[in-house]
């Protein structure tokens, strides 16, 4: 339950109260240990959605009660079912457990509390009890890979508040491509259309993240060639006063002089 707690963003008394209102299946139990799943996770995020758009958990309980019993109720178990497909997690991140010292051990002195409030700010990071739950083990991995690199952990924290705005616009625009060109006006889908736009969703999952690494990596290209191309500018010396750079003509028209050959 508690894994499920940190997994959804949400206090475990909060999971247990919705335990308590049926709005979550039971977990699927193996002796002593009680196992959940995706789809738990899934009904979750989908509770949560709902919650944003209005509803209240009255009606979510309504709503859910009617899709685990079978009635249409104008197509609400479809509804309930491509509500948590469009929810559902979209990225493979996996959170990580970090106590006090685990956390000194990945970036040492730049634990301050400035750099925490930031973690916390961006949402790197979120308070589990006495320990920090980091929002993903790639993330993390990466940020300590740059500060033993010598990159402070106060510019780490920056660059990944900037990254956020932008890819935040790039979900924007790729969210608004695909329901404009794909997916269509939702509020008019007729129920026997939903299975098709969750099979398409599957499948543009992967799109996404495809054309972001490739765009980022042609980005990355364009741009340190055109760091290379600077700093070699800069490494040319520069040509005497009154003397024509290397393969330019002197002020008079004439070549400028040839230089003997030298060694490297």
């Amino acid at each position: 339950m508690e894994e499920l707690a940190e997994a959804a963003g949400i206090p475990v008394r909060t999971l247990r109260f919705y335990r308590e209102r049926r709005l979550l299946p039971p977990p699927r139990r193996d002796g002593r240990i009680a196992w959940y799943s995706e789809s738990h996770l899934a009904r979750l995020r989908t509770i949560a959605a709902l919650l944003e758009r209005g509803h209240t958990l009255g009606g979510i309980a309504e709503l859910i009660t009617a899709w685990e019993k079978g009635r249409t109720l104008g197509g609400v178990a479809e509804l309930l079912g491509l509500s948590d497909t469009l929810a559902a997690s979209w990225s493979d991140e996996t959170p990580v457990v970090l106590t006090p010292q685990e956390l000194a051990d990945y970036f040492g002195d730049d634990v301050s509390p400035e750099n925490l409030t930031t973690a916390l700010e961006i949402g790197y990071i979120s308070v589990a009890g006495e320990n920090a739950l980091h929002t993903s083990r790639r993330l993390l991995d990466v940020s300590a890979a740059l500060v033993r690199e010598g990159v402070p952990l106060a510019a780490v924290l920056e660059a990944g508040r900037r990254v956020r705005t932008h890819v935040d616009a790039l979900a924007a625009l790729f969210t608004d491509v695909v329901k404009t060109h794909v997916l269509g006006p939702l509020d008019d889908l007729p129920p026997e259309q939903m299975q098709r736009v969750s099979d398409t969703m599957q499948r543009l999952r992967p799109l996404a993240k495809d054309i972001v690494d490739a765009e980022m990596s042609l980005a990355m290209e364009r741009r340190i060639r055109a760091e290379v191309d600077a700093w070699l500018r800069r490494r040319q010396p520069s040509p005497a006063p009154g003397t024509a750079a290397p393969g330019e003509e002197s002020l008079d028209g004439a070549a400028p002089p040839q230089r003997p050959a030298e060694g490297l």
